[in-house]
């Protein structure tokens, strides 16, 4: 399907405001051509040309396609037998665990990443970038699964993956396995807390950046090392990332240690993060000290959400579902505002939001790749609020999750 028209369907259009204060959100009803995978024309009321299939959105609200930007499809439960996590006293704990599952997985690894990846698209994410396991446990095995995951996938998602030293780049003397995931088909190099599990802070930032630079591959760390030792890192790879040159190609995943600190230490860390356009991915973790999220945003260092996990030997609470993480994100810090409610669905799109502080319309806009959710609300506020149901989902023009009526011309209202 490479021409049509989406007609009926709900684009935010501005603000209503009482004692000058947003109150609610305006919509009207729309149609869009769909050529090519992008949008080729926007009208306001109902479509009246001829000659091109025209699909009814049911008036349902329109919003951009949502982005997981950290999740583990390569390690999971999910979709095969119930089973909870094991007690854990530290991370190398977790470490010593993944050298009886990971082998065990394996056979498994491709189906169940599948699985994975029709969830994630179930619940409107279209842009996914997951981490995989790279280490001497497993060796690349990992990696062509959930590469071949991926290929399955192709027409539905937009995939990237990080190479991933879940034991160490140093202490698991995973530099070459590293190197050879990225010539496999890895997109980025990935790492892990440079001090307490590589216990040499120097060394592993020098030698990820190290990789990088080889292969021309963006970064994504995982950093969960708390308070002044986590935000040292951050300082120290900002200072690499500046040498190399490699300003906005590198993402801190959870970056733990800003919940620990002083509000002037989290504004230092961020003004010189944001100089750099290094960006920051969260869960919005629960029963952890949670990063100053609002204040990155204000700073103007862009942060966006993943799951990490659906259910694995990590963690069994993830849900793949995006607009949750989004309430999350909105209850979290106390956003129940109609405007603070739809500006949190940016954190989950790639920074696409549907109208602007002014109440203009940021998006969707011609020219704009047709990718977005349709989805059973009144106003973005309302969709994050309540988590609507996803009715359909399209990527690039293609409709991956749903389907719309055809209407003849004299049927429309």
């Amino acid at each position: 399907m490479t021409v049509y028209w989406l007609t009926n369907v709900m684009l935010e259009s501005g603000y209503t405001y009482e004692e000058g204060r947003i109150s609610q959100t305006e919509t009207e009803l729309c149609s869009l051509l769909i050529e090519d995978g992008r949008i080729k024309k926007m009208i306001a009321g109902a479509v009246q040309e001829e000659g091109v299939l025209i699909l009814d959105a049911k008036r349902l609200l329109i919003l951009p396609a949502f982005e997981e930007m950290h999740i583990h499809i390569d390690k999971t439960y999910y979709s095969g037998p119930w089973k909870a996590c094991m007690p854990a006293e530290n991370i190398f704990t977790r470490f010593h665990e993944e050298e009886k599952i990971l082998p065990k997985q394996l056979a498994t690894a491709q189906d169940r990443a599948e699985n994975m990846l029709a969830l994630l698209l179930r619940n409107g994410a279209t842009n996914i970038r997951t981490h995989c396991n790279v280490d001497p446990i497993i060796g690349l095995g990992n990696l062509e699964a959930t590469l071949a995951a991926l290929e399955t996938y192709k027409n539905q998602v937009s995939g990237r993956i990080v190479a991933f030293p879940q034991h160490g780049l140093l202490r698991s003397n995973s530099v070459q396995l590293v190197k050879d995931a990225m010539r496999m088909g890895a997109h980025l190099v990935g790492g892990v807390d440079p001090a307490t599990v590589d216990n040499d802070i120097e060394k592993s930032l020098h030698t990820i950046m190290d990789i990088a630079v080889e292969f021309n591959a963006d970064v994504d760390i995982h950093l969960h090392d708390a308070n002044n030792l986590g935000t040292f890192t951050m300082k120290r790879l900002a200072s690499l990332t500046e040498e190399a040159g490699w300003q906005g190609r590198v993402t801190i995943s959870h970056a733990l240690g800003l919940g620990g600190v002083t509000d002037k230490e989290v504004e230092e860390v961020a003004e010189r993060l944001a100089a750099l356009n290094i960006d920051i991915t969260s869960t919005v973790p629960i029963g952890k000290q949670v990063i100053p999220i609002p204040l990155l945003d204000k700073k103007g260092v862009k942060v966006s959400l993943g799951n990490d996990s659906i259910t694995d030997h990590w963690s069994p609470f993830g849900t793949g579902d995006m607009m949750q993480k989004a309430n999350r994100l909105a209850e979290r810090f106390g956003w129940s505002d109609e405007r603070s409610l739809g500006k949190a669905l940016r954190f989950i799109t790639g920074g696409k939001e549907t109208l602007n502080d002014e109440g203009k319309r940021a998006w969707p806009n011609v020219g704009d790749e047709a990718s977005f959710v349709l989805t059973n609300a009144t106003c973005t506020a309302e969709a994050v609020a309540r988590q609507t149901e996803k009715s359909l989902v399209v990527h690039k023009g293609n409709i991956v999750v749903g389907s719309l009526n055809e209407v003849e011309l004299n049927n429309l209202v």
